[in-house]
């Protein structure tokens, strides 16, 4: 069953708090979806939001019955042969009914709900005349309406009727022989009104005129156009002013509408129901779901504009820079402050601030990395495209166009936010173990290089100045003397050593790119996330929550 037939069977009640939920559910519908309503049906919610919370309002507990039709089918005969007396002016020139009429039964004050209305002319019913047939139950509480007709020449007339009409709670659509199959009449407002079946009657008028063979045709022909109309099953009576024939009928089936006190809120219920099929067309039976592999696809095209390859091939070079400074062999290590380093290039190394690293660097500007390519700049439209195909598969285009603009933040925003990911990143860590033992490894080499040049050099020296007796010959491991074993072993060795520790730094450097590359696609994940993913996200979210208060308003 569709939504707009849920809660349409004849017999079904529904509660204040039920409408009142329901109210606010179409209020919700129509704040979420926003501008991806049509505005004139959106307009339309808001106007039935609004016609609930003004009619729950008023005092008493009235109900409002309009005779509506065309010029000569009789209603405002009818009108006053339910009233008990000439209220309404009759008459056969058109315009014949110009402004509405109120006939009011009982004795609750319905001058506030009149105002509403806005129906000046009004007549309070007596007692029941003792002429007049019996009816089960009570009139007391009815407001019976006699409308301008809905064919009038005058533009002023058929406004106000379809203004008032928009208001009551029960419509009688009173026609005649000549005109119950009119065009207008089932063209304009039945079918436009279908969905208040459960408050609808018709009232095929002046039946005295046909035989009863012809009385029961046209009941059916208009059962036929009804339910073409999309009102199936509805009440058809026929009547005759002239005769009285189904007057008491008709003045019965009112009697019971009015025994019911529900006929306001299932009128109010049937418009919540109606503006919210209207806005549901504009919405889709679900959401998409944005899945990893879009999202995966869109952080490796960030991160490549980013230039996080180059970021992260400065980290391996300055890795194994700061290896051989620390680890090379000291009489040569000197030389690697004369070499640039390659994040200092870049305005990313945070080692000379003096404050903190990663929270400071963020906030020190950009950085000197290099513009995105072309390529680099079609992978992020193309990565963003796909995902924006994802994220608005199955949406209705306003839908579709709303996702796809989250999804374009400005190219200067996405440019800066993507720098400052980059910057922001931490890109070193602790220096390894192994570079102190390395390190401390040469400081013992240099020191015995040392130790032995100098050893050395005495024994030149005091040879030169004919003294070496004087100390001796040094001692020997073998047949070198230490001085020289330590002079030769230290520069072997700690020449042997930074050679070893060479590719252990290659190997590093590749270890220390894996990390920092792992952070900086986190960072960048948390830019795609925070300036498209998330934007996207709220669309949907916007969408799930009109589709589903919709589905609330219309009784689902």
């Amino acid at each position: 069953m569709s939504p707009l037939r849920m809660g349409r069977a004849r017999g079904v009640v529904i509660s204040a708090d039920e409408l009142s939920a329901a109210a606010a559910a179409l209020a919700a519908a129509a704040d979420a979806g926003g501008a991806q309503l049509p505005a004139d049906e959106r307009g339309r919610a808001d106007a039935v939001v609004a016609k609930v919370a003004e009619r729950t309002a008023l005092v008493g507990d009235h109900t409002i019955v309009a005779l509506a039709g065309a010029t000569g089918s009789g209603k405002s005969s009818l009108f006053n042969a339910l009233v008990g007396t000439d209220v309404a002016v009759t008459g056969v020139r058109r315009p014949t009914t110009a402004t509405p009429t109120a006939a009011i039964w009982g004795a609750q004050p319905a001058g506030e709900l009149l105002d509403w209305l806005g129906v000046g002319a009004r007549h309070v019913v007596g007692d029941q005349r003792d002429d007049e047939p019996e009816v089960l139950g009570s009139l007391d509480g009815l407001v019976l309406l006699d409308l301008p007709d809905f064919d009038s020449r005058e533009v002023t007339n058929r406004v106000e009727a379809e203004r008032v009409l928009d208001l009551v709670d029960l419509f009688v659509w009173v026609t005649d022989p000549q005109k119950y199959a009119d065009a207008r009449l089932h063209d304009d407002y039945v079918s436009a009104l279908a969905t208040h079946e459960a408050v609808t009657m018709v009232v095929l008028n002046q039946s005295d005129r046909l035989s009863d063979a012809e009385v029961d045709q046209c009941r059916t022909d208009l059962v036929r156009l009804m339910e073409r109309d999309g009102v199936p099953g509805a009440t058809v009576l026929a009547t005759s002013v002239a005769t009285g024939h189904g007057i008491d009928v008709l003045r019965q089936r009112l009697a019971n509408a009015v025994a019911g006190r529900t006929m306001a809120r299932s009128r109010l219920a049937a418009d919540v129901r109606a503006a919210a099929g209207a806005l549901t067309s504009h919405v889709a039976e679900g959401e998409p779901v944005l899945d990893d592999a879009a999202r995966s696809d869109l952080v490796d095209a960030l991160a490549r504009s980013a230039g996080v390859p180059t970021v992260v091939e400065a980290v391996a070079r300055d890795y194994r820079m700061e290896a051989v400074s620390h680890t090379g062999w000291p009489f040569t290590r000197w030389a690697q402050s004369l070499r640039p380093r390659p994040l200092r290039r870049l305005r990313l190394d945070g080692r000379d601030i003096s404050v903190s690293d990663a929270d400071v660097r963020s906030v020190l500007g950009r950085s000197s990395l290099p513009p995105a390519s072309p390529a680099a700049r079609s992978a992020v439209e193309i990565a963003t495209r796909r995902l924006v195909d994802r994220a608005s598969e199955g949406l209705p285009a306003p839908w579709a166009e709303a996702v796809e603009t989250a999804a374009a933040p400005s190219g200067a925003a996405l440019g800066d936010a993507l720098d400052q990911a980059v910057v922001g990143t931490p890109l070193h860590a602790r220096s390894p173990v192994w570079w102190r033992a390395f390190g401390v490894g040469q400081l013992v080499l240099a020191a015995a290089a040392v130790v032995g040049f100098l050893w050395l050099a005495l024994y030149v020296v005091l040879g030169w100045l004919q003294m070496d007796a004087v100390i001796g010959a040094p001692p020997s491991i073998g047949i070198l003397p230490v001085p020289l074993v330590l002079f030769l072993g230290g520069l072997v060795a700690g020449v042997l050593l930074a050679l070893v520790a060479r590719p252990l730094a290659r190997v590093g450097s590749q270890r220390r790119a894996q990390v920092i590359d792992r952070r900086l696609r986190e960072s960048i994940d948390e830019v795609a996330r925070e300036e498209i993913v998330r934007p996207v996200e709220r669309v949907l979210e916007r969408h799930a929550a009109t589709r589903l208060a919709l589905s609330r308003a219309a009784g689902n």
